[in-house]
């Protein structure tokens, strides 16, 4: 039983298809080939659980303190996890490991799971992000503190995000995962940083938001207006220059910031354009950001515009204006 956790969609069949293919490749033997295709299971599956990594040098300071031993590996997580495998009865008998823990999940159907998660609480993570970032917030716990910005992502996951998952959800169901999710965003023990969350933040965008987004028109032909400030904010927290070597950086409160992404150089260059409309229609616009073309969205261009012309007006985001 093979299980990658890599988070991309269908990984286990993605992973069965890389191997099988380089078994080809390198001219195995006939009797291989025959047991690689007869008996391995190669399971999708899906991981859910915030990790925003090493503790800072205060938290392990005072761990260090507390246990009398110095630990170089320690990881800052949530107590909740979620490990979802795709699989049918056999696959559960032989995974037996869980049995012994209730957030192993073994069932034939993952796409519940997956949309969840990858809309509910990556969604909501990725068009929070500089809207929290720009207004000045650090961490999500931060953000969470403040009553304006829990209304903001409360509104933008319960009447935006939820109504626009491309799959077949019971809305008691979706709405108390969300409500979860928010519990776990305010979850004091973690310090999870909203540069940290930006972090390859187009594909996040394409990955996780365009389907909503597409949705959400295909539902009510209009601009979904928190979406739109979403999109804005990102596009604010890109308008990005190249300092050397292939790094960009942003600046936002007179304060730079390191931009960790790979599509930064088109984002970058989508500034070299005379104004800001002309730049935001062409980073819209751009297919190979999105597989789609943003600016034949009705109203999409327009508002987004007006919320980036809103956040530029005051020099940073105004969270308790929304």
């Amino acid at each position: 039983m093979i299980i990658p956790t890599e988070l991309i969609i269908d990984n286990g069949k993605k992973l069965e298809s890389i191997v099988l293919e380089l078994a080809h490749l390198n001219k195995l033997e006939p009797t291989f080939m025959d047991w690689l295709e007869s008996s391995n299971s190669f399971c999708n599956s899906l991981v859910d659980r915030i990790v925003p990594g090493r503790p800072d040098q205060q938290m392990s300071d005072a761990m260090e303190a507390e246990r009398g031993y110095t630990d170089n590996l320690s990881i800052m997580s949530e107590t909740y996890s979620l490990w979802v495998i795709q699989g049918d009865e056999k696959i559960a008998e032989v995974l037996s490991f869980a049995q012994a823990d209730k957030g192993v999940v073994i069932t034939p159907d993952i796409e519940l799971f997956r949309e969840l998660k990858l809309r509910l609480l990556n969604g909501t993570h990725t068009l929070s992000c500089a809207v929290a970032y720009l207004s000045g917030f650090k961490t999500v716990k931060e953000a969470m503190d403040d009553a304006h910005f829990t209304k903001f992502i409360t509104q933008l996951m319960f009447t935006e995000i939820m109504p626009s998952i491309p799959y077949q959800i019971d809305e008691d169901v979706a709405r108390d995962f969300g409500n979860k999710v928010l519990d776990r965003f305010r979850n004091p023990n973690i310090r999870h940083e909203w540069l940290s969350i930006s972090v390859q933040y187009a594909t996040k965008i394409k990955m996780r938001v365009i389907p909503l987004l597409l949705n959400y028109y295909k539902q009510n032909n209009r601009a979904p207006q928190l979406m739109a400030l979403g999109f804005a904010a990102f596009i604010r927290f890109m308008q990005i220059t190249e300092i050397a070597d292939g790094k960009y950086t942003g600046t936002a409160y007179s304060e730079n910031y390191a931009v960790t992404d790979d599509q930064a150089p088109t984002l970058s260059k989508a500034w070299n354009a005379a104004d800001v409309e002309t730049a935001i229609a062409s980073i819209l616009k751009n297919k190979g950001l999105w597989d789609a073309d943003l600016t034949t969205l009705s109203g999409f261009t327009e508002a987004v515009t007006a919320q980036f012309k809103l956040i530029n007006e005051h020099g940073k985001l105004e969270i308790s204006a929304i």
